[in-house]
């Protein structure tokens, strides 16, 4: 090339070293305008540090409860600390509710030969539920879905991390949020063994718990307490049904109780019932358990408000109501009809109590909570002592007569009593209550028809499930053990082990 414009050597080299400048000075233009900061009118505004109001406001958000304060996000973005502490609490306690106390209670009821069949299948349910909790439960009921059931979105926990989900809370971390309610997941089928005590193979009971939460429990509880749930009343504005249910009379009781009734009615009667005694083999154990079920029905009712609140404070207040008067009532109506008090009428009644109080109490007000408690004495005595010997099912531990009944009876007492001065999420200052007009439902009075179709739901829904799965187990791996091993005892046939070395 240099030869045509006839270049001498020196000129040649002298172009040629040219030409090397300034391709090495145009490509460092390039890369420094490549990397060079933005003009200050171009760059984007730098966040603004809130202001003091805002700051206070926040933490005002956090000590009542309320949405956080999204100017002052990323100054407190994690939970709030009282709160996430009362939530693991109670968390806490609704795990002792099934280990130990439903395990003794249940465990005390049955006789001798059978307490660890008892202790094994509350132990094999909380562990069994758990790893399907972990898998696709928690996920199902707490993802947003259909109005019947969430979506996979949470499956194997994937995000649930410590920051706070907002759709259920704002100061409360998710996965404390979502051990909490699996607490609820594993008592709920772990009630459903006092009604077939004495009776059912282990692995039976296993393999129905893990069809019954699928068909009964996850749809059941996403539709009352899910962000898009059928039934959620309080915090679905598009909810087609109306309902209230605080800490779990129909998502818990109602669905255990009517599925234990038709389970044990196709299971079968206990070996010698009617004509053999069952009677409790240790009262101690009992009330032992009884005495455990009150304390941790506190995190089961007071923590359903998902914070240390006001209408936390009120549940723990209607809790302890309810309980006392129910358990002195149905020992009242011992002493009328049978001329004595008996310690298992006093557990009993508590129970009851405890039960017919659980979907009102962050609802209703002291007043309430003792007319719920007389009614959860009176009406479950009626079932348990009269009723029961006239249709003649065998309900071994009355899981029917106190929790179907019981749950039942709260659920529309719920609707009856419930009032915005308990509670000021049932009034128009809620959204959700506003968008639905369950306000307007509350101050007409109106509310228990809602209650009414939640209800129906609930019943329809555990019978039908309960039946298709209990027929599915029995001719697969069948329900019951052979009558020799059930004369035997549970605990030897089953486990392998003796509760008692005497």
């Amino acid at each position: 090339m240099w030869e045509v414009f006839s270049l001498t050597k020196p000129t040649q080299t002298m172009m040629t070293n040219l030409l090397r400048i300034t391709r090495a000075t145009l490509f460092a233009v390039v890369v420094a305008c490549a990397f060079a900061p933005a003009k200050a009118e171009d760059a984007p505004a730098a966040p603004k540090d809130p202001t003091l109001e805002q700051r206070v406001a926040d933490l005002e958000a956090y000590v009542n409860n309320t949405g956080r304060t999204p100017d002052v996000a990323s100054k407190v973005a994690g939970p709030g600390p009282g709160h996430n502490a009362w939530m693991m609490t109670s968390a806490a306690l609704v795990l002792f509710m099934t280990l130990p106390g439903l395990a003794l209670f249940y465990g005390g009821l049955v006789r001798r030969k059978n307490v660890l069949s008892v202790l094994a299948q509350c132990l094999g349910i909380t562990g069994l539920v758990t790893i399907i909790w972990w898998a696709v439960g928690y996920s199902m009921v707490f993802s947003s879905g259909t109005p019947f059931l969430g979506s996979l979105k949470f499956a194997f926990l994937k995000g649930v991390d410590s920051m706070p989900n907002t759709d259920y809370s704002a100061w409360v971390s998710q996965n404390v949020f979502s051990m909490y309610q699996l607490m609820f997941a594993i008592i709920t089928p772990a009630l459903i063994v006092g009604a077939i005590a004495e009776r059912m193979k282990f692995t039976a009971v296993l393999a129905f718990v893990t069809l019954w939460m699928f068909a009964v429990y996850f749809p059941l509880a996403h539709m009352v307490w899910g962000v898009d749930g059928f039934m959620n009343g309080v915090w679905n504005g598009d909810a087609k049904i109306k309902a209230i249910d605080f800490a779990g009379g129909t998502v818990v009781h109602m669905s255990s109780g009517w599925s234990a009734l038709v389970l044990s009615i196709i299971l079968g009667k206990r070996l010698g019932f009617g004509k053999e005694s069952f009677a409790p083999h240790s009262m101690v154990l009992c009330m032992i358990g009884t005495g455990m079920l009150w304390v941790g029905w506190y995190g089961f009712n007071a923590g359903s408000a998902v914070a240390a609140d006001t209408i936390a404070a009120n549940a723990f207040m209607t809790t302890t109501i309810a309980t006392a008067v129910g358990s002195f009532v149905w020992g009242a109506l011992e002493f009328i009809f049978k001329k004595h008090a008996s310690v298992l009428g006093f557990c009993s009644g508590a129970v009851a109590g405890l039960v017919v109080i659980t979907p009102a109490t962050g609802f209703v007000t002291a007043t309430g909570a003792v007319i719920i408690g007389v009614a959860a004495a009176v009406v479950p005595f009626i079932f348990v002592v009269k009723l029961k010997k006239v249709f003649g099912y065998d309900d071994a531990l009355d899981t029917f007569g106190v929790h179907a009944v019981g749950g039942t009876l709260g659920a529309l007492l719920t609707g009856i009593l419930a009032s915005p001065i308990a509670n000021p999420n049932l009034t128009d200052g809620n959204s959700y209550a506003k968008a639905n007009g369950l306000d307007k439902l509350v101050a007409n009075g109106t509310l228990w028809i809602e209650q009414l179709k939640a209800i129906g739901i609930t019943i329809a829904l555990s019978i039908v499930g309960t039946v298709i799965i209990a027929y599915i187990v029995k001719f697969t791996i069948g329900l019951r053990p052979t009558p020799e091993a059930e004369q035997q005892g549970l605990d030897i046939t089953d486990h392998n082990e003796e509760g008692y070395i005497l």
